[in-house]
């Protein structure tokens, strides 16, 4: 406590490697993403075209869109002096996708 009884304000954050780790384990499963939809699509796309084949491969470039967009965001706010956590709601979603797209990666396979 400083002189007088007010409280200090908080340190700002460690500007260190931590934030820029975060970052990269958010691009590196957004890449993760990004193969496991286009390797759904090609699949989709190579020998039989099935309508159950292009629906898996249209469901999952739109989870994998979705996917984008939270981990976008995410990845905006960690550039924040002070980043909130993620929310449990965030969380949810991006596990979400991630079951979906691995879901869907599958249907096209089957």
């Amino acid at each position: 406590m400083a002189a007088g009884g007010a409280a200090e304000p908080p340190d700002p954050r460690d500007p260190g490697l931590q934030p820029e780790r975060t970052r990269l384990a958010w691009r590196r499963t957004t890449l993760s993403a990004t193969v496991a939809a286009v390797l759904a699509a090609r699949q989709a796309l190579h020998d039989d075209v099935t309508a159950g084949g292009l629906v898996g491969a249209a469901l999952s470039l739109l989870v994998w869109l979705a996917f984008l967009g939270l981990a976008h965001r995410r990845m905006q706010a960690l550039g924040t002096a002070r980043p909130r956590s993620l929310a449990p709601r965030g969380a949810v979603a991006t596990a979400a996708c991630t079951v979906a797209l691995a879901a869907f990666a599958v249907a096209v396979v089957v």
